[in-house]
């Protein structure tokens, strides 16, 4: 069935996941951080959405990787 124009998807995000490596201090241990983990969200036509979360909580990560400007790692 093909969807209306007023309920045409726009975005769709299914399970994306972005993960930086850091590092502690010069020689120490290298960890994974999940900046972004699983996110899945569809937007349509005429709706509007926000992302809402404390700082550091991946919000902007979240928009690049949608863009990307960062490549997702899932």
């Amino acid at each position: 069935m093909k969807e209306s124009a007023s309920n045409e998807v726009l975005l769709k995000v299914d399970k994306l996941s972005k993960y930086f490596l850091v590092k502690r201090g010069l020689w120490g241990p290298t960890f994974t951080l999940k900046a972004v983990d699983k996110v899945t969200l569809e937007l349509r036509k005429r709706e509007s959405i926000s992302l809402v979360g404390e700082s550091g909580s991946g919000k902007t990560t979240l928009g690049r990787t949608i863009l990307r400007l960062e490549e997702p790692n899932g």
